[in-house]
């Protein structure tokens, strides 16, 4: 028996007859026939205009359908897949540190042009900057997955915007001529370096422990992560996503160490944002797993 698909979109309505075991991925590819600019990332399939989206591997038979099925198109605009997404979003912070950093042209007074602080907090600033986004490169490149293979062009250039922005801005200060030291000098350096190279390694840790999961149970196993020997992912016992954790973790220590009103503002807004994060896959695991740890919190162990 053939299935009558109605997909409707506000410009145009098509008709099409298919088999009741296709699945949502093929039926964008038969879209795609008829409309070869929108290849299937760019589409949006639902049963409802306000419910939620269709995944690929969604099976017709096995959606609330009869014989005439009603689907509602969304064109998501040009995508642009995550590797690319990363390496734009991450490479521009880098270099445009590194020209804060090297005192390029244009940007302090003339005589400081490509000149050095005396200070080595300020290198120090530099290589903890740098090293962490070299480490988001290789993340990007060597150690994700993603579950969604694409994002929309419009949404890359406002994260875009936002990275760049503040990596310019915060370099701006850290870097200046007349940038002072902590209050507290050496010590209040040391020991948030510490606390940063420690974040950094345990962000890493979290996102190498994730990648493992997902390659163990293969795209269609849901399973929720557990700690492993690696003491730095351990922080599962308490929270649903310590790559947060850390993140958040390595960026208020990088505030404490640089002493820099920027890079704290940098941290709460990062830290808002990874909060909601958190909260929305904490309460899928805790809604889709009966066996969920209950004394595991989304971000701060035992608080929130």
């Amino acid at each position: 028996m053939l299935v009558l698909l109605i997909l409707i979109s506000l410009i145009f309505g098509l008709y099409f007859q298919v088999e009741p075991h296709a699945t949502i991925g093929e039926i964008k590819s038969l879209f795609h026939k008829s409309y070869q600019q929108l290849y299937p990332a760019r589409q949006d399939l639902k049963l409802d205009p306000k419910g939620k989206s269709l995944r690929d591997d969604d099976v017709l038979q096995n959606l609330p359908v009869g014989t005439t099925a009603t689907i509602y198109f969304k064109d998501l605009g040009p995508q642009v897949g995550w590797t690319m997404v990363f390496l734009a979003e991450y490479l521009g912070p880098l270099f445009i540190y590194l020209l804060f950093y090297f005192r390029a042209p244009y940007i302090y007074s003339h005589q400081d042009v490509f000149t050095s602080s005396p200070y080595s907090v300020v290198t120090l600033a530099c290589a903890c900057h740098t090293c962490h986004y070299i480490k988001r490169l290789i993340e990007a490149i060597f150690v994700h997955r993603f579950s969604h293979g694409t994002m929309p062009l419009r949404t890359i250039v406002r994260n875009c915007v936002y990275y760049w922005a503040f990596s310019a801005w915060l370099a701006f200060y850290i870097n200046h001529p007349l940038y002072t030291p902590p209050s507290y000098g050496d010590m209040q350096v040391n020991y948030a370096l510490a606390i940063f190279v420690l974040c950094e390694l345990g962000n890493f840790s979290i996102h190498v422990a994730l990648n493992n999961l997902k390659a163990e149970g293969g795209p269609k196993c849901r399973r929720f992560p557990h700690p492993t020997k690696n003491p730095f992912t351990w922080l599962f016992f308490f929270v649903s996503c310590p790559n947060y954790t850390y993140e958040v973790g390595a960026w208020a220590s990088f505030s404490v160490m640089t002493q820099c009103l920027p890079v704290a503002l940098f941290t709460f807004l990062a830290f808002i944002q990874m909060t909601i994060w958190a909260k929305g896959k904490h309460k899928t695991y805790s809604r889709e797993f009966k066996d969920y740890p209950h004394l595991r919190m989304p971000i701060i162990p035992l608080l929130l």
